[in-house]
């Protein structure tokens, strides 16, 4: 189950989100639901629909098939999928971001341009005068304001404990007026279109305050003893305390050393002894977890009287005695479950004296049970105890705490956790109340927050003792309210609180959800929908304490939270300071450019940074009064959301409380002396700096400066550069914080010197804290006034000689691209900052701004940022995709790929990373491959990102490797000089960026070229099947050195180039790599097997007809003994020693003439023989030559006479681990039946050949996996053959109707028909393994252990070997697959499948055979014979090439099957495509492997990437 509700996926309106479906979920039957609306339909939470796939490509093939939405309503919305029968695997949340807008003209407020203002509502006085206090907001530049709650407040005056939620403040209607919440909606409305200013406020949806009317009438919306009886204990010792606290304070245990005035630790100590033994002693708590022992006793000695026995259903055997909670939580009220009672009490009989001993035992066990609810009771209330002398040490000793003074009724010992609204009476008397209905359901739990508890769990619900162990920190003014799980558990409260959302949402943009982690989820999220439903682009802001990034996911993802508060002041030093600003936003400078269509990343939450929040400490008393700039400049310099509380900018040295403060704000007066408390002004406090500072946090996230670098100058210095990738623009902000007093603390005189990069354009800002003479603080009686003493001395825009703070700036430059101004400060004093606008110097903003203007035509994003080029090289007037236009397919593996062997033939190799690896390539997409991995990750720190910015060395190595070649390909390579160029010319760190979108561009274009010269199939189809086919380009290409033999000179379009060693021409033909690296390159390139298993998938079905000609032609050439060579070695070093690689060519001229048009035609094509007879030497090119059809005549005539030869050269020169008889080669025809054998126990002439090779082991010389006799593949490739001669002959295209050969002295004709009928009349007989013991066909009976397979082989020497269960049988069923019975087959299939196919590839042979052996390891010598020096390379390991061919003949058989098995074969081909699909977008070789180990497991001596793996694959997807 894919559950991601703890994971953050942000977006904004306007984006497109797509659902792709994972490997996992590729050829199933996927749906996606989700919650988004439909286009003209309203958001509802439960309401989910369905939404429809999108196949690009229409066809079977829908791997890039996706269900989209258009994000264009805010809010948070949920999608799950399903798959098959499954209707939910994997769900989770989109958050889209609301769009704010302000002004006249409703012009967009980006998030990241906020500046929001924190006002306690209470402090602004009556409505009328809110514009003068609010306009200190304005004209300091903010353009948010954040109220506290605006409803009518209860008692206690805190701004958060509202009386009545649907009540605007009477306080804010001067005597004769009456506001209204119209009135109020009219100003926020003013403000937002006169001001630019949205404005939001709380919404409390956790408590409301103690003495509200409503609670009384309706209790049943809080917890009480009658909804929540499981709070009686606690409620108890509340009361107990209650109490308690009285006689304290009346004197009552003074000589037992608690006085009412606590003083000191004795005191504490003498209270916790009183505890003990006055209070919990008297509650008898315990009471209410245990049984009635005597109750409990009887009502089990009747059970057992009357003769009840257990039920026995419970099949683990004796149960646990369970003791079961009253839930009326009386005292004794708990019951034993009887059930477990009598499962584990049995008397032996039922006699009476049995009876009695069995009531014991269970009377002792009960009381044992009674003992441990003791003692858990005993361990609540020593946490208690700890809890309640915790709060009395912070609140009456602690030198921060409260300083409460002696205990009285007003200020008790601890706040009471229950309302009592009821006169005083006795703690007897209260406990009478409890049983009274009507009196408990108004003793109301009040609410409060508990450290480290967990946010999901509601605290006040059954199962939580938070009240019992007094761990509730507790709001004495506050009732916790009880909504229950749904609207109709508390109708009221539900409905009131709806209508308290709608005032709110009607009339301001946007809330902060007060004490957000301890609101029920379920009830926010109805809220907040309610609240959307009436302003669509509702801002919701929250401040978390999970302490967990995740639990802070969970509540942004379910409400739809689009910014949450942070806090400096949370900070301990600059450094952490620095680092919190590098956390809330923005990327590294010099950022890679992400494509536009890319993965949906999770994100963290959109930050709101608050210098300081407005219920916490105030900075001054805690840092120092010069720190209130330099820390606010560093907020401001955050790519987030930013802001402050009122108070903060005028200096106000204390913190104004939301409980106690009833003083107003002062109002805005331009003309104000600083000695005037009740007015504010640019000269009060830091408001200049800030004005200055908020501008500049505005401009920064209006104009794009979305990257972000923050450096740690010093232990109190920092730097903050935020960053335009478009304009390459910085700002740099240098703060000196003072978290201490630089009057009493040394701050280091010699301040480091700083090197900014590039032009400083001017000093935007340089600002410092001062003193004046203004008279001292004293704190105002009406307004709430801060330190006069203190203002900001600040200049703005001025010419960096201008500074009063740097003394000198020197330039100097860093290489030939690097320009840095160094800068020596003089009067950088605590609390001081400056601020530098900074561009790229004059050269390399033109540079910059040319190179954008060429990549444009790769994406328009690089418009913005371009500039007009003057002196554009001629190469990039011209756009890359005309240039490689003009390179063919064989430049185009040159331009992409090559691995190392492959450049090292040219005398280079792969550009290699000092200090970390070699490319895999000396193409791009070596380059690629680790760009895909650092881009989405940006990975700056990267080596590959530390070599491109260290020199140009990766830049020349790629440019000049492509100029060496001239050409087309020099042409690329000229072009991409050119562009390397403004790169070698700019700062280094914009080289990385810059270097990708140029490798990107060139890289994508390439694809594009490509894609253009292959056929259809590969130009429409999905992203897998082009994957697959750049395995064309990968693997076929033109080596310095020919790879195959000369092909006729009479054969039109064949490629020749110039030799530069002989001045000569040459035919260069494209040749087929066998895998990479380790068959690439020289004598080892070329393999007959390899090249014609893979021809038909990499060359025919992808388009490259005349190149697929040219390869069949050259390999008919080297025709001799009627075999063609394996190992080709350029013709005159072929071996001639594999029996199959013939049938795989002729396989391969069929399919040419089937695929191509006019494929025919190939048939009449001369063929330059290099051996004309057995004997000959090689011939040169022309000298002796024939149609292609009289070759194919004479490989068929020559195995029909029998082929028996010994390999010339034989001995180890040519093979050094072949035994003598090895070197023997036989192939011939069974004349019965028609099948075509061969080889011996000493060789292996199919594609399974490993030849044994370990002196320990002793098999040295002994083939792993002979084969010899009839291998099933080629009998039904020899099959494929001859059906399509006959064919041919038939139409007239082939003239040979028969091969005639020499017996006894005389010719003898045997007709192809014939051949052709006795193959078709004998395979079933000979190959199946029938279920039937008696099968008179079955030669070996007793060495049967599969029944319903296909052998492996027929006749071989070692007859255990035919009964072998392998894949091979599957490539006859797809090359003749009239050869077998639709049932048969399938059956086969189906063994198979479960047998042999693995995650990529097929076992090479069946695990229940006792040579089976899934791990290959080449290296490996010792003594097993099976396994030393890889013996057993096919003898388990996971080959990936006949899953192609196993896949196609599923397809085949199931479309024989009917529509629903072809069906469920088709997603089990999607299926097992996915996952060639996920290794091929991670393998950095963008191949598949030759093999894997068994259950796909990594191989390390595999090939990275075989041409047959991708060949098959990709025939897989034709088929389909």
């Amino acid at each position: 189950m894919e559950r991601l509700e703890r994971t953050l996926f942000r977006l904004e309106q306007g984006f497109e989100l797509q659902f792709r479906l994972g490997p996992t979920l590729q050829g199933k039957h996927v749906r996606v639901h989700t919650n988004y609306p439909a286009e003209g339909q309203k958001f509802d939470r439960l309401k989910f629909r369905p939404l429809e796939w999108v196949n690009v490509t229409g066809r079977e093939d829908d791997c890039d098939k996706y269900c989209k939405l258009d994000l264009q309503v805010a809010g948070s919305y949920q999608y799950y999928f399903g798959c098959g029968d499954e209707k939910k695997v994997g769900s989770g949340y989109i958050v889209v971001d609301p769009v704010l807008r302000v002004g006249a003209n409703n012009h967009v407020l980006p998030l990241d341009c906020i500046t929001i203002q924190t006002y306690l509502a209470k402090c602004l006085g009556p409505l009328d005068e809110w514009p003068d206090r609010l306009r200190v907001a304005k004209e300091t530049g903010y353009n948010m304001i954040h109220f506290t709650p605006l409803q009518k407040l209860g008692l206690s005056r805190s701004c958060y404990s509202l009386v009545d939620q649907l009540e605007l403040n009477p306080d804010f209607s001067p005597e004769g007026k009456h506001y209204t919440w119209m009135d109020v909606g009219n100003l926020v409305e003013k403000l937002k279109k006169d001001w630019n200013m949205v404005c939001i406020t709380d919404v409390v949806y956790n408590h409301t305050a103690a003495n509200s009317k409503w609670i009384r009438l309706h209790p049943e919306c809080g917890y009480n003893l009658v909804n929540s009886p499981h709070l009686k204990p606690a409620w108890i010792l509340d009361r107990a305390l209650w109490h308690f606290s009285c006689d304290v304070a009346d004197g009552k245990y003074a000589e037992q050393g608690v006085p009412a005035l606590i003083q000191n630790e004795q005191h504490i100590n003498a209270l916790r002894g009183l505890l003990w033994q006055e209070v919990y002693p008297r509650i008898k708590l315990w009471e209410f977890m245990q049984v009635n022992v005597e109750k409990a006793v009887e009502q089990f000695r009747k059970l057992l009287q009357a003769g009840r026995d257990a039920v026995r259903s419970s099949p683990e055997g004796k149960k646990q005695l369970n003791i079961i909670q009253d839930p009326q939580y009386r005292r004794f009220g708990n019951t034993v479950d009887m059930s477990s009672a009598l499962h584990t009490f049995r008397p032996h009989s039922n006699s009476p004296s049995d009876i009695q001993d069995c009531c014991s035992w269970f009377k002792r066990r009960v009381e044992e049970l009674n003992l441990e609810r003791y003692k858990e009771m005993q361990y609540h209330a020593e946490q208690a105890t700890n809890c309640i002398l915790g709060t009395v040490v912070y609140e009456r000793l602690a030198e921060h705490g409260l300083k409460l003074g002696p205990v009285t009724r007003k200020d008790p010992l601890v706040t009471e956790y229950f309302i009592f609204p009821f006169d005083e009476m006795t703690f007897d008397q209260e406990m009478q109340l409890m049983s009274q209905v009507d009196r408990a359901c108004h003793f109301l739990a009040h609410n409060g927050w508990v450290m480290g508890d967990d946010p999901l769990r509601n605290f006040a619900e059954p199962g939580s003792n938070i009240y019992l162990r007094r761990e509730l920190v507790c709001w004495g003014d506050s009732v916790k309210l009880r909504y229950g799980e749904k609207p109709e558990d508390c109708p009221y409260l539900w409905a009131h609180m709806k209508k308290y959302t709608e005032i709110t949402a009607k009339h301001f943009a946007g809330v902060r959800l007060d004490n957000c982690h301890s609101t029920p989820l379920h009830v926010a999220e109805y809220m907040l929908e309610q609240a959307r439903a009436l302003r669509p682009d509702l801002y919701v802001v929250a401040e978390l304490f999970t302490g967990s990034e995740e639990l802070d996911n969970v509540f942004v993802t379910r409400l739809g939270i689009t910014s949450l508060i942070r806090e400096a002041m949370s900070a301990g030093d600059s450094h952490e300071e620095g680092r919190l600003v590098y956390r809330f936003g923005g990327e590294p400078v010099g950022s890679f450019v992400q494509p536009s269509l890319r993965p949906l990343v999770p994100s963290i939450a959109h930050a709101m940074f608050l210098d300081v929040t407005h219920d916490n400490e105030c900075p001054i008393q805690i840092r120092s009064v010069y720190d209130s700039l330099p820390s606010s400049a560093i907020v401001s310099m955050s790519c987030c959301a930013t802001g402050s509380t009122r108070g903060y900018d005028e200096l106000v040295p204390h913190q104004i409380s939301v409980v106690k403060e009833e003083r107003l704000y002062p109002r805005w007066n331009p003309e104000a002396k600083p000695s005037n408390p009740g007015e504010a002004n640019l000269q009060t406090g830091i408001l200049a700096g800030k004005l200055a500072l908020n501008k500049l946090h505005q401009e920064l996230a209006a104009k794009g400066f979305s990257q972000v670098y923050v450096d740690q100058v010093d232990e109190d210095i920092v730097a903050v550069t935020r960053h335009c990738p478009s304009s390459h623009q910085s700002v740099v902000a240098v703060s000196r914080t003072a978290f201490k007093n630089p009057k009493t603390h040394h701050y280091r005189d010699d301040i480091p010197p700083m090197f900014i990069p590039g032009k400083i354009e001017e000093v935007v800002l340089e600002a410092r804290t001062v003193e004046r003479t203004a008279g001292s603080y004293r704190k105002d009686e009406k307004s709430i006034n801060g330190l006069p003493d203190f203002t900001v001395e600040i200049r703005e825009h001025i010419e960096l000689k201008d500074s009063k703070i740097v003394k000198q700036a020197d330039v100097t430059s860093k290489g030939r691209s690097e320009f840095v101004q160094e800068i020596l400060f003089e009067n950088l004093t605590p609390g001081s900052v400056i601020v530098f606008r900074v561009s790229l110097d004059p050269h390399s903003q033109e540079l910059v701004g040319a190179l954008r203007r060429h990549l444009i035509q790769f994406s328009p994003i690089y418009r913005t940022g371009s500039l007009p080029d003057n002196n554009t090289p001629a190469v990039l007037t011209t756009p890359l995709e005309t240039i490689m236009s003009k390179l063919t397919l064989a430049d185009m593996n040159m331009l992409l790929y090559r691995c190392d062997a492959e450049e090292k033939e040219n005398g280079g190799g792969c550009y290699d990373i000092p200090s970390w690896l070699p490319l895999k390539y000396g193409g791009l997409q070596g380059l690629m491959s680790v760009l895909a991995e650092i881009r989405p990750k940006n990975d700056l720190g990267h080596p590959f990102c530390d070599n491109l910015r260290q020199g140009d060395w990766m830049i020349d190595y790629i440019s000049n490797r492509l100029l060496a070649k001239g050409g087309a390909l020099g042409e690329v390579g000229k072009w991409l000089q050119a562009m390397f160029n403004y790169l070698k010319h700019i700062p280094r760190y914009l080289v990385p960026c810059y270097f990708d979108a140029i490798i990107m561009g060139a890289y994508t274009t390439a694809l594009d070229v490509i894609f253009k010269q292959m056929s259809s199939f590969v130009q429409n189809g999905s992203s897998l099947v082009k994957h697959l086919a750049l395995g064309s380009v990968q693997m076929c290409g033109v080596g310095c050195y020919k790879a195959l033999p000369p092909l006729s000179p009479h054969l039109k379009d064949v490629p020749y180039r110039l030799n530069d060693a002989t001045g000569k021409e040459e035919q260069c033909c494209v040749s087929l790599a066998a895998g990479l690296p380790h068959f690439s390159s020289g004598i080892f390139r070329c393999w007959g097997r390899d090249t014609f298993i893979a021809l038909r998938g990499l060359m025919l079905i992808t388009g490259r007809h005349l190149e697929a000609r040219n390869i069949i032609l050259a390999f008919a050439g080297t025709l001799r003994y009627g075999l063609i060579p394996n190992l080709l070695g350029q013709g005159t070093a072929a071996r001639y020693n594999c029996r199959d690689a013939v049938w795989w060519w002729l396989q391969c001229i069929q399919d040419y003439c089937t695929l191509v048009p006019h494929g025919v035609d190939i048939l009449m094509c001369p063929v330059t023989r290099m051996y004309p007879t057995n004997v000959s030497e090689p011939q040169p090119a022309g000298a002796w030559e024939q149609p292609l059809y009289d070759v194919i005549q004479e490989a068929m005539q020559r195995h029909m006479q029998g082929i028996e030869f010994r390999e010339r050269n034989a001995g180890p020169q040519i093979d050094r681990n072949m035994s003598g008889e090895g070197f023997n080669v036989e192939a011939k025809v069974d004349q019965d039946t028609g099948f075509v054998y061969g080889g011996n126990r000493f060789n292996c002439g199919t594609w399974m050949d490993k030849m044994g090779e370990s002196e320990k082991a002793h098999n040295t010389g002994v083939p792993a996996t002979p084969r010899d006799g009839s291998a099933v593949e080629i009998v039904g490739l020899c099959k494929s053959t001859v059906r399509w001669l006959v064919h041919l002959h038939k139409s007239g295209l082939f003239p040979y109707a028969t091969v005639t050969i020499r017996r006894e002295g005389r010719d003898l004709s045997v007709p192809y028909v014939e051949w052709d009928r006795k193959i078709q009349e004998n395979f079933e007989k000979k190959f199946y393994v029938s279920h039937d013991p008696q099968d008179p066909e079955e030669m070996h009976p007793g060495l049967v252990h599969k029944r319903g397979i296909y052998k492996d082989s027929y006749g071989a020497s070692s007859p255990w070997c035919d009964y072998q269960l392998r894949p091979n049988f599957t490539i006859a069923m797809v090359v003749a697959p009239e050869l077998f019975s639709v049932e048969r087959a399938w059956e086969a299939l189906d063994t198979a499948e479960k047998k042999l196919l693995g995650p990529l590839g097929m076992k090479t042979l069946d695990p229940d055979d006792m040579m089976y052996c899934g791990v290959y390891d080449n290296s490996l010598d010792n003594d097993n014979f099976n396994l030393a020096k890889g013996f057993n390379y096919h003898q388990g390991p996971e080959w990936l090439w006949p899953v192609g061919y196993f896949l196609r003949a599923k397809l085949y058989f199931a479309k024989k099957m009917g529509q629903e098995t072809y069906d469920k074969t088709v997603n089990l081909v999607k299926d097992v495509m996915s996952r060639h699909y996920i290794h091929l977008e991670r393998s950095s070789w963008k191949g598949l492997p030759e093999l894997t180990n068994e259950n796909g497991q990594y191989c390390p001596f595999s090939c990275e990437s075989q041409a047959w793996s991708i060949a098959t694959i990709l025939e897989v997807l034709y088929d389909l």
